[in-house]
């Protein structure tokens, strides 16, 4: 359904027919860490998040999942070689 209390006019997930179903009622602006992200949206009152109501919530135990802005990739360990095993294969 259409928001129809902060962010007026966009859709929601949380809106019903009795009015926004989030906790407080209301979308929550984004925080610092949120800046630069592709899914914040400016509306008259402020900027929030496209995706998710309360932005603090995703940054509470590290980076947001939803974040555009941050790349996540993994570093390759050098794996542990056996020298033992290491001079078998080489007399193969």
């Amino acid at each position: 359904m259409k928001c129809t209390t902060v962010r007026n006019g966009s859709e929601c997930a949380f809106m019903t027919a009795k009015g926004c179903g989030y906790k407080g009622g209301v979308c929550y602006e984004i925080i610092e860490q949120c800046k630069g992200c592709k899914r914040t949206e400016e509306v008259s009152s402020g900027w929030y998040c496209s995706a998710c109501p309360e932005p603090t919530t995703k940054w509470k135990n590290g980076n947001c999942n939803l974040a555009t802005h941050i790349s996540t990739s993994m570093d390759e360990k050098a794996q542990k070689v056996n020298p033992l095993k290491a001079s078998k294969r080489s007399r193969q």
